[in-house]
């Protein structure tokens, strides 16, 4: 009998299997848990899970979310060319910028916006130097609730945005850059037809990534009372004190986004490694 004639053998795992069984009893027994628990409160879950302010709540956190990437990624992009460019004065300032905002916690951040009146009154355009304003707003009036979380958020994520930005520019052979100088583009034509949309291959699934990262760094709003998702479910909860069920409510929502926003995500990096895997 020829090695070729010999029956094939299939190699054996029984670890998985105990792995797997392990990991069934403990769902099981999680399971049990949340179906057997009265105090969960499931049906008080349930009521709240679409309640009109718990949706308002979510509208401001997707809000949030959205308008804060917007201010990161331009921001973002624009002290990533600055830390790229020759010009040792623009450089200094893009790296202090990175260096603030990265090293102070976002806590701090958004408390400092949103009491950022207390020192400033008013915010005035007038003449430098103890000049006459010209224009004044009360600081309050112009920094909100809302558009202090904004500037929290969006601010602090530009920082971060910016190494990812720069790091997906450097990944692209100084050899285009060359080309494109070759055939007398601009530095800003150059960017934008040559560099970036090479650099976007390594840019947007990080950026996806920060952007799950946001929705749930919303959250920290609570700290200023905007009545984003997580501050309307303690203001329900300090007026019945069913804490866990209205914060369960609270996670089921940033599960169900969440999730979206990783199929979008995969789905991006999918379609922008087409080519590689090709």
């Amino acid at each position: 009998m020829s090695t070729a004639d010999e029956p094939i053998v299939r190699l054996r795992h029984p670890g998985r299997w105990v792995a797997a069984a392990a990991i069934v009893f403990l769902l099981a027994v999680f399971v049990h848990f949340v179906a057997t628990a009265p105090k969960l409160r499931l049906d008080l879950v349930a009521g709240y899970l679409f309640e009109k302010s718990i949706l308002l709540g979510l509208v401001k956190t997707l809000q949030l979310t959205v308008i804060a990437m917007l201010v990161g990624v331009v921001l973002g992009t624009i002290l990533a060319v600055m830390r790229l460019s020759e010009n040792p004065v623009l450089r200094s300032v893009a790296g202090g910028y990175v260096w603030l905002f990265r090293g102070t916690p976002i806590l701090v951040q958004l408390l400092f916006w949103f009491f950022l009146g207390t020192v400033v009154p008013n915010i005035s355009i007038g003449l430098p130097f103890g000049g006459p304003d010209l224009i004044s707003w009360p600081t309050n009036t112009v920094i909100t609730q809302f558009t202090a979380a904004i500037l929290g958020l969006g601010l602090n994520e530009a920082a971060y945005m910016a190494e990812i930005v720069r790091a997906g520019i450097g990944s692209v052979d100084s050899g285009q850059r060359e080309a494109a100088e070759a055939l007398s583009m601009s530095p800003w034509i150059t960017y934008r037809r040559v560099i970036l949309p090479q650099a976007a291959r390594l840019i947007v699934p990080p950026t996806a990534n920060q952007t799950i990262s946001m929705l749930k760094l919303t959250s920290l709003v609570l700290v200023i009372g905007l009545p984003e998702l997580t501050t309307t479910a303690q203001l329900i909860y300090g007026r019945n004190f069913q804490q866990i069920p209205l914060l369960i409510v609270a996670s089921l929502w940033y599960l169900v986004l969440t999730t979206i926003l990783t199929v979008v995500q995969n789905r991006l990096e999918n379609r922008m490694s087409r080519g590689v895997l090709r």
